[in-house]
């Protein structure tokens, strides 16, 4: 099976951008990635999404996760307050689905384990990710989602889909941080 379908079979949420240049960008991206990491895409099955915590949950669970989120949010937006406080689909998907697309490169696997690539104790994943996408013809509105997804973006203001962003990554990562804390 070829690089890109498998992917498009491990996140199959990036068949929902309705942009083809921007659906293309964001496949080239992940392949850019997966590529300069020496990753597969069955690898994004495997690891884990988080190097900070031990959870049973792996990387592509997670974007799937966040961009689902996302979706839900952009949906609910759109039929409550009816183009009041509408989010631009697309730009939301392909942020919600390259969020964390730098952990390609700020990790890595070596003896079964998963740890900080030597690049990724220099260079945190949202830089790394800006700059796979910048590479990849992503336009800036997506750039700034990954780059303000996370607590680097914390000083500045974030579009409203980069809010979104935000706080569906967060969800997931701190609703799995609480589940997953050891008893006793």
């Amino acid at each position: 099976m070829a690089i890109r379908d498998e992917l498009l079979r491990v996140l199959p949420e990036i068949e929902l951008i309705e942009d083809e240049s921007l659906r293309e960008g964001v496949v080239k991206t992940w392949q850019d990635g997966l590529s300069r990491g020496g990753w597969t895409p069955q690898d994004i099955e495997r690891m884990p999404f988080t190097l900070a915590k031990v959870v049973d949950i792996n990387f592509a669970q997670h974007v799937r996760s966040v961009t689902k989120i996302c979706l839900a949010a952009c949906e609910t937006f759109n039929e409550i307050y009816q183009g009041k406080l509408a989010l631009n689909h697309d730009i939301l998907l392909a942020g919600a689905l390259l969020h964390d697309v730098g952990k390609l490169l700020e990790m890595e696997e070596s003896g079964g384990e998963f740890r900080k690539s030597a690049e990724g104790k220099l260079v945190r994943h949202p830089f790394s990710g800006v700059a796979l996408a910048d590479a990849n013809g992503i336009p800036p509105e997506v750039q700034h989602i990954i780059a303000t997804h996370s607590k680097e973006g914390d000083p500045y203001k974030r579009t409203p889909e980069a809010v979104v962003v935000h706080l569906a990554d967060f969800m997931n990562f701190d609703t799995i941080e609480e589940i997953h804390l050891p008893k006793g």
